[in-house]
C-alpha cells in the first residue's frame, strides 16, 4: 500500500461534498490521491483544513507541495435564496476570496502545480436574447456577470506563476442532485412549467459530459482560460419544461409568471431565471470533445 500510494499522482479538490465534487471523486478513483480542502477540522486522511478568510489560509501548506493539480469548486449557491445585500457579499466572499487565497497559496509553492481548474458560470456573459455566445465573447453586465468577472480574475496569482489555469463556465448540470432535484418534485406533481414567457435560452450540460471535460482539462495543456462548459444545443425554457415534463411523464403546463418570481426573489429571477444566454462549447469542439448527451431530452432521460 506504501509503494502504490508513492507513485500516486496528488490531486487538491475544494468542494469535494458538492454535486460535481462527489461525481469527481467517484471519477478519480484509485488513480489519484485525492486531497481535499474543508473548512473544519479534519475528520478523515487526505483531509486539510483551510480559511480562506485567513492571513494563512492554509496552515499545513508543506502537503501541497507536488500536487500535479488542482479543482477548485467550493461556493455558496447562486440560486440558494433572495440576494439581500449579506448573501452577496456571502457569493462573493465564497467564490471571489477563496479563489484568491487558493491562487496566491500554489503560486507560492516551490513544486506548483500544473494546472488549477476553477468553477465559473455562464452565468459572466449576462442576459444576452438569442446572441450566439462563445469563449471570445464580451463579459455582460449585471450582479451575476460581475460575479463570474471578478471570480475568474481572482485566480491571476496563479496565472502570473506560470501555472496553467482553465476557467469552467459551466452551463445548468443535468445529473443527480442540483437545480433539477429542486425542479423534480413540482414537475412530477404535474405542476411544472415554464418560467416567465419561456423564451429565454438555457444552457445546460450533463453530469456525465461535465466530469469527462474535466478529465480533458487535466490532461489536454492546449486548454487554458476560459472554457465553455455546455452541452452544443441550448434550449429555451420552454423547450426545456416540455422535455423536463416528458421525462417524468407528466404535463409542464402551468408557468411561473415573471412578476411573481421577481416579486418571490427579487433581482435573482431576473438574472439567474428570466435571463438567457446561448452559449456554444467552441474551445471543447475545436478540441474534439465528443458530448455523451448532446441533447437535452436524452440528458433529462438519464438524470431522473
Amino acid at each position: 500500500m506504501g509503494e502504490e500510494r508513492a507513485v500516486q499522482e496528488r490531486i487538491l479538490l475544494s468542494g469535494a461534498s458538492g454535486m460535481l465534487g462527489t461525481a469527481l471523486s467517484v471519477a478519480l478513483g484509485a488513480r489519484y490521491e485525492r486531497l481535499r480542502l474543508v473548512r473544519r477540522a479534519p475528520a478523515r486522511v487526505g483531509e486539510i483544513e483551510w480559511h480562506p478568510e485567513a492571513a494563512r489560509p492554509i496552515a499545513q501548506v508543506d502537503w501541497l507541495e507536488g500536487v500535479s493539480a488542482a479543482i477548485h469548486l467550493s461556493g455558496a449557491n447562486v440560486a440558494g435564496r433572495r440576494w439581500t445585500p449579506g448573501y452577496k457579499r456571502e457569493l462573493v466572499e465564497s467564490r471571489v476570496a477563496s479563489t484568491k487565497a487558493l491562487a496566491e497559496v500554489l503560486a507560492r509553492l516551490q513544486q506548483k502545480p500544473q494546472v488549477l481548474l476553477v468553477a465559473s458560470g455562464t452565468g459572466i456573459y449576462g442576459n444576452r436574447g438569442d446572441e450566439l455566445l462563445d469563449e471570445s465573447s464580451a463579459v455582460g453586465s449585471g450582479f451575476l456577470a460581475d460575479l463570474c468577472h471578478a471570480w475568474e480574475a481572482a485566480a491571476r496569482p496563479a496565472v502570473d506563476a506560470g501555472i496553467r489555469v482553465v476557467h469552467l463556465r459551466c452551463g445548468l448540470v443535468m445529473g443527480k442532485g442540483g437545480a433539477l432535484e429542486k425542479m423534480l418534485p413540482a414537475f412530477r406533481l404535474g405542476l411544472g412549467g415554464q418560467l416567465g414567457n419561456g423564451k429565454q435560452w438555457m444552457s445546460w450540460v450533463a453530469l456525465d459530459d461535465l466530469v469527462n471535460v474535466v478529465w480533458l482539462a487535466l490532461m489536454d495543456a492546449s486548454l487554458a482560460g476560459p472554457v465553455n462548459v455546455v452541452a452544443p444545443n441550448a434550449v429555451t425554457n420552454a423547450g426545456f419544461a416540455r422535455a423536463l415534463g416528458r421525462a417524468v411523464r407528466r404535463p409542464a403546463v402551468l408557468p411561473a409568471p415573471a412578476f411573481a418570481l421577481r416579486l418571490a426573489l427579487g433581482e435573482m429571477a431576473d438574472e439567474a431565471l428570466l435571463a438567457g444566454q446561448r452559449v456554444v462549447p467552441k474551445k471543447l469542439m475545436d478540441a474534439g470533445f465528443r458530448f455523451q448527451y448532446p441533447e437535452i431530452e436524452g440528458a433529462l432521460r438519464a438524470a431522473v
